[in-house]
């Protein structure tokens, strides 16, 4: 498995053009406008004798060997072998370089989990339940291994018997971020890592908002967990939208700016989001098949005494403070000490402000 000449030729092309598309992509607003381009085009955009006399001087077999050395395969929309999700693009990625198992690509009904970088507590929590419990349910859990949610989702889905597929804006043996090294390899072992970019190739921004339709596209469902209003991770649901895809969301506080992307998704008409169970309705209405909910659903509640049960089911009830939960001295020291127990279990966690809340389904 190995992509042609041609195609390899033209990724070079871009990544050579790669400063010069950062504008194109600002003039033309979408990237379908400007990577759907014939080479011709795009050498007229790039208007210099270096980048001419690159292309046309351009050897395959030595793009292949040096992919080869960093363990990358690549597969190019020549090959029956290219996932036919990402064929419904107006400007499907000429090749895919492909850190780890190719195979994992032609799963057609893996699920996005996408959304803010400086995400919150809550945000973190909720990715990694959605993650965990799809791959639980044998789901492939598809994100951009970026800080956050992303990051997030890939954890939890490492934590189940699924896979995870991670789309960079840069190189694919790359880590990127770099702190992110240790999700990096990980996911690279149990999915694979991929980018349209070749080995050494820059990450410009336009990039990440390229990134972010292969992930719309190799998703039968995206789900937004965080995002601001004018989050990037926004562009996503929009690359997903516009394939046909299905888009869900999930809710967030509404004094918080990191609800208002999501919250405005579900004003317009997006699923609303609770829990790994939603997530795989969603993805059971889009691609007609039934999952497992019960495999990916919250862990059963184990046998508690009796005021366990009833302080638990207080704060379910959104009694999050110690002065709601308690109206004594005794009560107080109970119901600090019952929520350390709680907490321990995977029952409770700390929220916004310090109110406890239920852990994430």
């Amino acid at each position: 498995m190995t992509a042609c000449d041609d195609c390899l030729r033209r990724t070079d092309l871009i990544a050579a053009i790669a400063g010069r598309l950062q504008i194109e992509f600002k003039q033309r607003s979408a990237p379908g406008r400007v990577l759907a381009l014939p080479d011709d085009e795009l050498l007229e955009i790039g208007a210099s004798d270096h980048v001419t006399r690159r292309y046309a001087d351009f050897d395959a077999p030595a793009a292949r060997a040096r992919a080869s050395a960093l363990r990358l395969t690549t597969v190019c929309r020549c090959r029956d072998e290219y996932p036919d999700s990402l064929r419904d693009l107006a400007d499907p990625p000429a090749v895919l370089h492909v850190l780890g198992d190719p195979q994992v690509l032609a799963d057609d009904e893996g699920v996005g989990v996408v959304g803010a970088r400086r995400a919150s507590a809550y945000g973190l929590d909720v990715a990694r339940t959605i993650g965990r419990g799809l791959s639980a349910a044998d789901v492939t859990v598809v994100s951009g291994l970026a800080l956050g949610i992303d990051s997030a989702a890939h954890a939890g889905a490492l934590e189940g018997r699924g896979r995870t597929v991670g789309v960079l804006a840069g190189s694919a043996h790359v880590a990127y971020p770099t702190r992110g090294f240790r999700l990096h390899a990980a996911v690279s072992e149990r999915g694979a890592v991929i980018s349209e970019m070749p080995p050494g190739a820059n990450a410009h921004r336009w990039c990440f908002v390229a990134r972010n339709r292969i992930i719309a596209a190799l998703s039968a469902v995206t789900i937004v967990v965080q995002a601001t209003e004018r989050s990037g991770s926004l562009t996503t649901a929009d690359f997903a939208t516009e394939l046909g895809r299905t888009v869900g969301a999930v809710p967030g506080q509404v004094t918080t700016r990191l609800s208002g992307g999501t919250h405005l998704l579900i004003q317009t008409g997006a699923p609303l989001i609770r829990h790994t169970a939603d997530a795989l309705e969603l993805l059971a209405g889009a691609t007609g098949r039934a999952f497992d909910a019960r495999a990916a659903g919250r862990p059963a509640v184990p046998d508690l005494e009796p005021r366990l049960a009833l302080l638990l089911a207080a704060v379910e009830d959104g009694h999050g403070t110690l002065s709601e939960l308690a109206e004594t001295a005794d009560e107080a020291r109970f119901a600090l000490s019952g929520l350390g127990e709680l907490e321990r279990l995977g029952l409770v966690r700390r929220g916004f402000a310090g109110r406890w809340e239920r852990a994430a389904a």
